[in-house]
Parts: C-alpha cells; sequence; structure tokens
C-alpha cells in the first residue's frame, strides 16, 4: 500500500463551486481504475470547520505504486490538474496498516488527517506497533469507514488518514479535532477490499 496527497490551496474568494463541479462531472473517472484502493476527492473551505484556507487536496490509497506512476507520468489522469492550476508538489507515504471500520458500507461525506513528527531517539518499531494498535482501536469506533497509517522515512513524519460516515459531532474529540479536516465530496474506491487488512509492514 502506498498514500499519496496533493494540495491546492486556492484565494481566499476563491468561489468553491468550481471545485464542486469539477468533482461531480470527472470524479467518477477514477471509478475502475486498477491498482487504486481509493481516491478521497477532499477539500477545506475558509470558514468552514476551522479551516484558514479554501483547498482542493485529494488524497489516495494505492495497492499498485506502478498504477500510481502512470496516474502521475504516463498520463493516467494528472495532467488534468496540471492544466488546470500548475503542478503541485504530491506528497506519498509507505503504507503501515489499514483497517475497514463500522461504516465501509457507507458513503464517507468526512476525512481527517494527522500528520505528526518522529522523535529523532524513535525506536521506530516500537512506535510503528503503538500507533498500528492506536490505529485498529479507533477504526472500531461506530461512523468510520477506512483508516490508514503510513510513513514519509523523508522527512520523518507519520500520517494517519480516516474516512468517516459524517463529521464526528461536539468538541474535546482528539480522533477528530487533532488534524486537518475535510469535506469529502466523493470516493472512488475500484480496489477498497484489497488494501491490506491490518498491519501491512
Amino acid at each position: 500500500m502506498y498514500a499519496s496527497q496533493y494540495e491546492i490551496t486556492l484565494p481566499a474568494d476563491y468561489d468553491m463551486g468550481i471545485i464542486r463541479k469539477r468533482v461531480a462531472d470527472f470524479g467518477h473517472g477514477l471509478d475502475d481504475r486498477a491498482g487504486l484502493g481509493l481516491k478521497a476527492y477532499l477539500v477545506r473551505e475558509r470558514g468552514a470547520g476551522g479551516s484558514p484556507v479554501n483547498q482542493y487536496a485529494p488524497f489516495y490509497l494505492w495497492n499498485d505504486p506502478g498504477a500510481m506512476g502512470r496516474f502521475l507520468l504516463g498520463g493516467g489522469g494528472f495532467q488534468g490538474v496540471v492544466r488546470d492550476f500548475g503542478r503541485p508538489a504530491v506528497h506519498h507515504w509507505t503504507g503501515l496498516a489499514a483497517f475497514a471500520g463500522p461504516a465501509r458500507a457507507t458513503a464517507p461525506r468526512a476525512a481527517s488527517r494527522r500528520l505528526t513528527a518522529i522523535p529523532a531517539d524513535a525506536d521506530l518499531t516500537a512506535l510503528a506497533e503503538r500507533e498500528t494498535e492506536e490505529l485498529e482501536r479507533l477504526a472500531r469506533r461506530p461512523g468510520v469507514h477506512t483508516a490508514a497509517l503510513a510513513a514519509d522515512p523523508r522527512s520523518w513524519q507519520l500520517l494517519r488518514f480516516v474516512l468517516w460516515e459524517a463529521a464526528p459531532e461536539g468538541d474535546g474529540d482528539a480522533d477528530w479535532d487533532a488534524t486537518e479536516r475535510y469535506e469529502v465530496l466523493h470516493l472512488s474506491a475500484p480496489e477498497l477490499e484489497a488494501l491490506p487488512a491490518g498491519r501491512a509492514w
């Protein structure tokens, strides 16, 4: 499993209806893409849910890194993003674990992302085991569709990504509050069931 995401930050007065229409018109284009576990079409709107920015930020979980390469470099769809917005940096992470949640059969409407720095003196194996156990606990929560854990060994960060049936309600929910929060406009999930079930390392 491999995770990737690019973030297109838009002007403060940008009409996000343009992005919503874009996803409505073209979002189904990856619904049958070979090698793709899922693509979540994510947005943040300035002033909504605490977001400081307008942003289009699709997130991917790939079963086949070669399919990711074809998407980015082989004319497999990314050229439309480059044409319309320029070429964004594509962040990518090595997958460590993924779990299906109780809401797997629903269409997720919200997502959360948590990036945390890995301390220089951390025991990497113990940290990965602890984070995988924590992710499994989180994945059992009502309303969770999919939860994934990945690592960037260049910047030494951990990524925790969760798809939710709906945004959790109330304040003080650490699983939701300590993250970037997104609205999910569409989910393409052609090989969702082929994603690792549990630990992938």
